[in-house]
């Protein structure tokens, strides 16, 4: 018998080009997202220091400058400032709760989990966090939900930092994740101390 080969439809020319637009569309969002530069070594080796003291890595602790610069020199009132401003006042908030319920003995798996939790009594980081995603005028739109997957990976990962923690593996040797409804995160990573 021979080689039975998938029939698939011809695909219209306005489809192509469709297709070929949201291409070069991602690829531009992707190079215009990424920067990319070069430093001395003196100066990589100060950052890094720096990163360290500050419990990140280097590319969130260059990105925190970044965010720090734009908050400091634009208006008062600029929507990326403020944006930025609660996104920064999120972020903080989650490292120091985590390190206070760290420090108090409540580090079970689900640490993200109960971080978040405990921080979404605030009505302060309750109300920040919805202007990290843009505010009322972003809600429920593509762009806040875009916004809102980097927010949570985010502070999941500062949680998981500010704990000494380290993601828990499932016995495939994968990241074991949980799901969860009725939180501002719909899944984590599950944490572990090293042993």
């Amino acid at each position: 018998m021979g080689k039975i080969e998938k029939i698939k439809a011809p695909e219209s020319e306005a489809a192509t080009k469709r297709m070929a637009r949201k291409a070069r569309r991602m690829e531009a969002i992707a190079k215009a997202s990424t920067v990319t530069f070069t430093l001395e070594p003196a100066v990589q080796r100060f950052m890094s220091a720096q990163a360290k003291a500050a419990d990140m890595n280097m590319t969130h602790y260059m990105q925190m400058l970044v965010e720090t610069h734009v908050i400091a020199t634009a208006d008062q009132n600029d929507p990326l400032a403020v944006r930025l401003a609660a996104k920064r006042f999120v972020i903080n908030h989650a490292v120091t709760l985590a390190g206070e319920m760290d420090a108090a003995g409540k580090f079970e798996e689900d640490f993200i989990l109960k971080v978040v939790q405990e921080a979404q009594t605030s009505a302060e980081f309750t109300e920040q966090y919805a202007l990290a995603l843009g505010g009322k005028e972003a809600e429920g739109t593509r762009a806040a939900k875009r916004a809102a997957v980097s927010l949570n990976q985010q502070i999941g990962r500062v949680i998981k930092k500010a704990a000494g923690a380290r993601s828990k593996r499932n016995e495939r040797g994968r990241i074991a994740r949980a799901t969860v409804q009725d939180a501002i995160i719909s899944t984590y990573t599950l944490l572990e101390k090293p042993s």
